[in-house]
C-alpha cells in the first residue's frame, strides 16, 4: 500500500490484558491530578486527529465514485467478482490529513493464480488509468483519484481466514470483525493511540520500522477498552505480553508481544513487532503517565546533522567510524532492509571477532545504502595471538606445533600449559578488511552482495561527515540517540 496509515500487515500484497489496565479508582490524589492532566492532553489531540466532517463527506464520496468504477469493470469481466473497501478509512480510524483508499477487489477461490492476477491489473488499469503496477505477494494497481492515494488489490474471496490463498485474503475479515465492535469512541482513541506510536517512531509493520500495524493497533485499543487503559497497562507489561481476543487457546510463539489473530487463530497479528520497539512503547507510556504533554503525539522535527557538525561529533567521542557506501539495491523497503540488517550483522560480527571492538552500528539507506559502524579500536598491532590446545591433548597439540614450527611466527611457546605463538596480523585497520575481498566472506544479504562487488566506498573517521548531506537526518538521530 502507498498509504501512510499502515492499515495491517495484510494490506499490501506480500507480508489477557487481565489485571494490568489500571483503573482510576485506585488512584490517590496526586495521581488523580496527572490523570486531569492527560485528559486534557488526550483530548487537544484527538481536536489535532480526528477528520473533519467536510473530509469525510470527500472520503466516502471518493470511494464511493471508485467502487462504482470497479463494479462497471469487473461485470464486463468473464469472472465474478465484488468490491470492498477495507483498512482505516472504511473502518473509521484513520488520522486526520490521510488521503488513502484501499479497494480489495474479490474474486472465487477456484480462480487460478495467474487469472486473478490478470483480471486483477485489468480492474486497475481500468479504474486507475494513470496509475502504476506494484509488486509484492502479487502485483496491484496504485495511482491517485480526487486526491486520494488508491490501491486497488486482488484478492480471493474465500469463505473463512483460514482458507486463505494469499496474505491479503484475511484482510476482509478482519475489516468485518472490527467493524463489528468499534464504536466511535473506540475508533476515536485508536487515531489517539496511532497517532502516539507515529510521535514515538514505534508506527509501520514494514520490515525497516518493526512497529505497531495498523490492526494491531486498532486490537489492541479493543481489547483495553480505550487508550488510556492501553497505556497503563503497556507501562507495566512484562514481555512477553499474551493476548487472545477470542479465547481460541495458547498457541505457541517466540515473540515479546503475542495477539492471536481473532480470524485466524495460527497467526499471531504482532509478530513482526521488535523486542525494541515494545520497549520503546513502555518507556513513553511511562512518560505520558508521568508528564502528560502534546510533544510526545507530535514531536519537534530534529534537525538535520550538517558535515561540520558530523565532524565535531566524531572528534568529541575520540571513536573510529567507518562506513561501507554502495548504491541501493533496487528492491522494495520491506525487501532492502532485511538484506540490509543482515550485512551490517555479517560486517559487525567480523568486526568483532578481528578485534577492533564495535560499538554501535546503523543503515541507512536512499540513493546510496550505508553499513555504518563506530569503533573503539582504530589500529590493531601488527601481530596477534593465537592459543592453542592444552599440550597434554596430544592429537591436537601436535598438529597445532607442527603447523607453525617452520611458519614465519614467533614461538611455539607455552603460556601455562597451552602452545601460543605470535602472528602477522591480517589487516591492522578496519578499513583494510572493509577494502578487502574478505569483506565478502561474511554474511551479506544477496543484493547487497551483488551491489558489493560492482563497486563500494569505505569511509574513515571524519570522512563519514561526507555523508551529511543525503542523511543528515539519520546521522542526527545516530548521534543523539533517544529511547
Amino acid at each position: 500500500m502507498t498509504g501512510t496509515d499502515d492499515d495491517s500487515d495484510e494490506t499490501k500484497p506480500g507480508g489477557d490484558p487481565g489485571d494490568e489496565a489500571g483503573s482510576s479508582s485506585d488512584l490517590d490524589g496526586d495521581e488523580t491530578v496527572s490523570s486531569s492532566d492527560l485528559d486534557r492532553v488526550v483530548a487537544a489531540v484527538r481536536e489535532r486527529v480526528d477528520p473533519s466532517q467536510d473530509e469525510r463527506e470527500r472520503l466516502a464520496a471518493a470511494a464511493e465514485a471508485l467502487s462504482a468504477r470497479v463494479e462497471a469493470v469487473i461485470a464486463d469481466l468473464p469472472v465474478e467478482g465484488d468490491v470492498l473497501q477495507v483498512g482505516s478509512t472504511a473502518r473509521g480510524t484513520w488520522l486526520a490529513g490521510d488521503r488513502d483508499i484501499d479497494l480489495f477487489v474479490r474474486f472465487p477461490p477456484s480462480l487460478p493464480r495467474e487469472e486473478l492476477e490478470r483480471y486483477g491489473l485489468e480492474v486497475g488499469r481500468a479504474v486507475l488509468p494513470d496509475g502504476r503496477e506494484e509488486f509484492a505477494e502479487h502485483p496491484y494497481v496504485t495511482g491517485e483519484f480526487e486526491g486520494f492515494d488508491v490501491d486497488l488489490v486482488p484478492c480471493y474471496g474465500v469463505p473463512a481466514a483460514t482458507d486463505i490463498r494469499s496474505a491479503v485474503d484475511r484482510t476482509p475479515f478482519h475489516n468485518a470483525y472490527l467493524d463489528a465492535r468499534l464504536d466511535d469512541d473506540l475508533a476515536g482513541d485508536v487515531r489517539i493511540f496511532k497517532r502516539f506510536l507515529k510521535g514515538i517512531g514505534a508506527y509501520g509493520s514494514d520490515l525497516r520500522t518493526r512497529g505497531f500495524s495498523g490492526y494491531l493497533s486498532e486490537l489492541l485499543v479493543l481489547e483495553y477498552g480505550g487508550f488510556e487503559p492501553l497505556i497503563e497497562a503497556a507501562a507495566d507489561w512484562h514481555p512477553p505480553v499474551e493476548l487472545d481476543p477470542e479465547d481460541h487457546g495458547r498457541k505457541s510463539f517466540d515473540d515479546p508481544v503475542v495477539v492471536i489473530d481473532p480470524t485466524d487463530p495460527e497467526r499471531n497479528v504482532a509478530a513482526v513487532l521488535s523486542a525494541e520497539n515494545v520497549a520503546r512503547l513502555q518507556h513513553y507510556a511511562r512518560e505520558l503517565l508521568d508528564d502528560p504533554r502534546e510533544e510526545l503525539f507530535f514531536p519537534p522535527n530534529r534537525a538535520p546533522l550538517a558535515e561540520s557538525e558530523v565532524e565535531a561529533r566524531v572528534d568529541a567521542r575520540g571513536t573510529a567510524p567507518v562506513a561501507v557506501v554502495f548504491d541501493a539495491p533496487d528492491v522494495v523497503e520491506d525487501q532492502l532492509y532485511p538484506q540490509l540488517h543482515k550485512s551490517l550483522d555479517g560486517v559487525v560480527s567480523e568486526l568483532d571477532r578481528r578485534g577492533f571492538a564495535p560499538l554501535r552500528a546503523a543503515t541507512f539507506a536512499d540513493e546510496r545504502a550505508v553499513l555504518f559502524v563506530e569503533l573503539a579500536v582504530a589500529s590493531l598491532p601488527a601481530i596477534e595471538r593465537h592459543e592453542g590446545p592444552p599440550v597434554h591433548v596430544r592429537q591436537h597439540a601436535e598438529g597445532f606445533f607442527g603447523k607453525y614450527e617452520d611458519e614465519d611466527v614467533y614461538g611455539p611457546f607455552l603460556v601455562d600449559d597451552r602452545y601460543v605463538v605470535e602472528r602477522d596480523r591480517e589487516f591492522t585497520t578496519a578499513a583494510e578488511f572493509l577494502r578487502s575481498e574478505s569483506l565478502f566472506d561474511v554474511a551479506l544479504g544477496a543484493r547487497v552482495e551483488r551491489e558489493l562487488r560492482r563497486g563500494y566506498d569505505v569511509l574513515v573517521g571524519r570522512e563519514v561527515a561526507e555523508l551529511a548531506d543525503e542523511f543528515g537526518g539519520e546521522l542526527a538521530d545516530y548521534f543523539d540517540p533517544r529511547p
